[in-house]
């Protein structure tokens, strides 16, 4: 699907946002594990954190194409700026498709301006990607839900004021997803921010544990008119969710291609430039033919979420090929980079450490596999 005269505009303004302003302080940033405060502003002015928020909340949602777009230039400069912006569009998403209006009026306006900033919350200490084996609780006391539980690895949680909390309202349904709900959570009393955890990667943004010690919030904050629906909820933001970090895979991989592709045309050796010597372009062509594979997938994935159409597989394919292929691709460009690869010096070992987080991230790959597998059999297999 082609995009709008107004989306291509937004898409090369981040473009130029990355080339102009990101890639001249990056390296500085991430290796000194900075928060950027003044790429994050400049975000918030471009109209970045908006761009999942129609009128009349904020300014106009753009396609999911555009969206995906902008979120891979982001990664390309740098993957982290795009972390910043994935929870904050997946809360957006949930609000829009079943926050009631109150909900809608209370929070999206100052979201889409980034003025309040959101992440989700789902993963425990004990629990990873089984989300179903939570312990979060969330038991009603009058007019308010008391929260007991701990949530971890949810990114800009110290930043965020706004928290979609997924728990359970009712701990002894069966079957268990059935007693998950969400809850919209500010940062009250009892709420705890408790440490930031310390990563390989994906850095200037923080990943921290959060713990609830009977904290209280109005039964206003559930999401929605009823208890129990907040798995299913969940479930339609994570194709949100999975399509953005497959956007950020691709921003990773398509800086690492070119900056390999770049590389073998200005280093020669026994007196050619590398890429001429057939093991380099053979690793560079599969690089490149990975990376529009991936591409392609990512963008038809958008398009078919866009159509108003079941994309849980679509979704979860382009983050798997998009996720595994960045991570070869930032392997080959170390390999192209030689010793230079494995200096700080360069950006290459930042890719190389940035992209794991996709792999593991937004449900492991492993869980990826699992939920492509009965979309096949429950589909009868591809619709082609």
């Amino acid at each position: 699907m082609a995009l709008t005269a107004e989306e291509e505009t937004i898409v090369k303004t981040v473009h130029d946002f990355v080339e102009k302003q990101v890639k001249p302080v990056v390296r500085e940033l991430e290796h000194a594990n900075t928060y950027p405060e003044e790429l994050i502003e400049t975000m918030k002015e471009i109209g970045i954190f908006g761009l999942a928020i129609p009128e009349p909340y904020g300014f106009g949602a753009v396609s999911m194409p555009c969206y995906v777009q902008v979120a891979e230039e982001l990664a390309r400069g740098w993957m982290s700026l795009a972390g910043a912006m994935g929870g904050h569009t997946v809360v957006s998403k949930l609000l829009l498709l079943f926050g009631t209006e109150e909900q809608k009026q209370k929070y999206l306006p100052r979201m889409a301006t980034g003025e309040l900033r959101a992440t989700m919350a789902l993963t425990e200490p004990g629990g990873g990607s089984d989300l179903q084996a939570m312990r979060t609780v969330a038991r009603r006391d009058g007019d308010d839900y008391v929260i007991n539980g701990s949530k971890t690895w949810i990114s800009n949680a110290r930043r965020s004021d706004l928290v979609a909390l997924m728990c359970k309202t009712d701990p002894d349904a069966q079957p268990a997803h059935k007693g998950v709900s969400i809850l919209l959570v500010e940062k009250v009393p009892g709420f705890d921010v408790s440490r930031d955890l310390p990563k390989l990667g994906y850095k200037g943004v923080e990943s921290c544990e959060l713990n609830f010690t009977d904290a209280r919030v109005p039964v206003s904050s559930l999401l929605g008119d009823d208890e129990g629906r907040g798995f299913a909820q969940m479930m339609k933001g994570l194709e949100v969710g999975r399509l953005q970090v497959a956007a950020r895979a691709t921003g990773v991989a398509r800086a690492a291609f070119e900056d390999a592709l770049r590389y073998s045309q200005e280093r020669e050796s026994f007196g050619k430039p590398i890429w001429q010597h057939q093991s380099v372009g053979n690793m560079l062509a599969d690089m490149g033919t990975k990376l529009y594979a991936a591409r392609s997938l990512l963008l038809s994935a958008a398009e078919k979420f866009d159509a108003g159409q079941r994309c849980d597989m679509e979704a979860g394919m382009a983050k798997l090929f998009a996720s595994e292929t960045a991570m070869q691709i930032a392997l080959d460009a170390v390999r192209v980079h030689g010793g230079y690869g494995y200096s700080t010096e360069y950006d290459v070992e930042r890719y190389f450490r940035d992209a794991p987080l996709m792999i593991v991230g937004e449900g492991t790959n492993e869980i990826q596999r699992n939920v492509i597998a009965k979309q096949l059999v429950a589909r009868g297999g591809l619709d082609i």
